[in-house]
């Protein structure tokens, strides 16, 4: 391999700045030190040549690409660059066939790399599987996405995994700082240095959300506005021209992403652990990247019932009023209402007792699918009906003390005694509890006037 430098010869100077200033060693790489730091295996195994098909999975910009290009290098292979979105199987196999003759005939590995690889189907995920079995190719692959999700299982279990992570505020200022020398590098002395005040910086780094790339095509944009202006001068960069320049700052966001599912299970959290302004942030977040706001809604209903279910009965309502609301208003006016909603959840007492229940009912539903319904309450608008016994011994529990026919069953006889809901002692659910002790206990008192023995609990 030869000599790696940090910067590209001139020629290369109309290229854009990120695609410049990619790292071409490892010591030139920023980031990811949980993979690639002093005796860490994957760095290892660079240096060693040692290194079979992978995939990486990580955050745009965050050195997937620059990551498969310096494997190859280290290990001298050809590197062959491939895109799932753009690409099909008929370029696979052609890249198959001369990775083939390139072994045969020079002795020498080759390096596919796939980017955006979950955009692949299953069949053409399963393409690659004899190649990567035979050593024909090693597979590097990149993704975005969760590969759990995203590659078979056949594949999968080919690949060894490393997660990626966005680069650190330290690894932002450093690239942004080698922009600025690689930017000025390109001008051959035509333009007068410039340099970013701190907070210009740090502005840049926010704006970059972990992102090399995106940071590299700010600096790059910011750099070429302030050269054109009439009267530039070689003043530092201040805040205000960032700001102008990049405009609104939109977060990186894919709705149907995995960082999509990591931002609604955060919602879904700080609410459930009552915590008002984390739920805040995180629905901010989703709604400013734009996630539809309906989407929140139907989330925060859904909350309502699982986490605070009749622990406050009220939040069903308001959270369905939140929705229509915002049917009504429309953005961004009706966001408010949605954050009033969350806003309620999180400061509701939560009970999650009538989730649990309706769970257990499910099982005992699948477990006794065909349980028959007891007789005393089984519809009986027929002559024949009655006289089969339908409906006999029904008691009307609005003719009864109470209200309530105490003694009577409702359950199959394999089900009695079941208890899967027991109310939580918070919010309304401690007046709930109250109720069903105060049933319980003349029903009990019904059974023992009958002599009847206490059903056994059912498991």
């Amino acid at each position: 391999m030869s000599e790696p430098t940090l910067f590209e010869p001139e020629g290369h100077a109309h290229e854009p700045l990120a695609s410049r200033l990619r790292p071409r060693s490892l010591e030139e790489f920023l980031g990811q030190e949980q993979l690639l730091g002093e005796g860490k295996p994957l760095r290892e195994a660079i240096r060693s040549g040692e290194v079979g098909s992978m995939v990486f999975w990580g955050p745009p910009g965050s050195g997937k690409t620059t990551l498969a290009r310096l494997i190859a290098n280290y290990t001298d292979r050809q590197f062959e660059p491939f895109s799932a979105v753009t690409e099909g199987v008929p370029r696979v196999r052609e890249i198959i066939r001369e990775a083939e003759a390139r072994r045969r005939y020079e002795g020498r590995g080759t390096i596919l790399f796939c980017d955006e690889i979950h955009r692949f189907n299953r069949a053409q995920q399963d393409a690659f599987l004899p190649w990567v079995e035979q050593g024909t190719i090693t597979l590097i692959g990149a993704t975005t996405q969760n590969p759990s999700f995203e590659l078979t299982g056949a594949l999968l279990s080919r690949l060894q995994v490393f997660v990626l992570e966005p680069l650190n505020e330290e690894n932002l200022r450093e690239i942004v700082e080698r922009g600025i020398r690689m930017w000025h590098a390109g001008r051959q002395g035509s333009a007068p240095p410039r340099g970013l005040a701190t907070g210009a910086i740090e502005l840049l780094v926010r704006h970059a959300d972990g992102d090399a790339r995106r940071i590299l095509n700010a600096v790059e944009a910011l750099l070429d506005h302030v050269t054109r202006q009439p009267g530039s001068s070689p003043s530092a960069v201040a805040p205000e021209t960032v700001e102008a320049v990049l405009a609104r700052r939109l977060p990186r966001y894919d709705k149907a992403g995995d960082e999509h599912y990591n931002l609604i299970s955060a919602v879904h959290k700080a609410i459930r652990g009552s915590d008002v302004e984390g739920a805040l942030y995180w629905i901010a977040r989703m709604v400013s990247a734009g996630e539809d706001p309906l989407y929140l809604a139907r989330r925060l209903i859904r909350i309502a019932v699982e986490d605070v279910g009749l622990a406050d009965p009220r939040a069903l309502s308001i959270t369905i009023a939140a929705k229509e609301a915002y049917h009504f208003l429309g953005s961004p006016e009706g966001e408010l209402a949605i954050a009033e909603a969350a806003v309620y959840l999180a400061t509701a007492p939560k009970s999650n007792r009538v989730y649990q229940a309706w769970g257990r009912a499910l099982e005992a539903a699948a477990e006794h699918p065909g349980e028959g319904v007891p007789m005393h309450i089984r519809n009986a608008p027929t002559s024949l009906m009655r006289r089969l016994g339908y409906g006999a011994g029904y008691r009307y529990d609005h003719a009864e003390d109470e209200t309530f026919a105490a003694g009577q069953e409702y359950l199959p006889d394999v089900l009695r005694g079941v208890r899967w809901y027991d109310p939580a002692d918070v919010g309304f659910e401690r007046e709930v509890a109250k109720r069903l002790t105060w049933w319980a206990t003349l029903k009990a008192q019904a059974r023992s006037d009958k002599g009847e023995a206490e059903p056994l609990p059912h498991a």
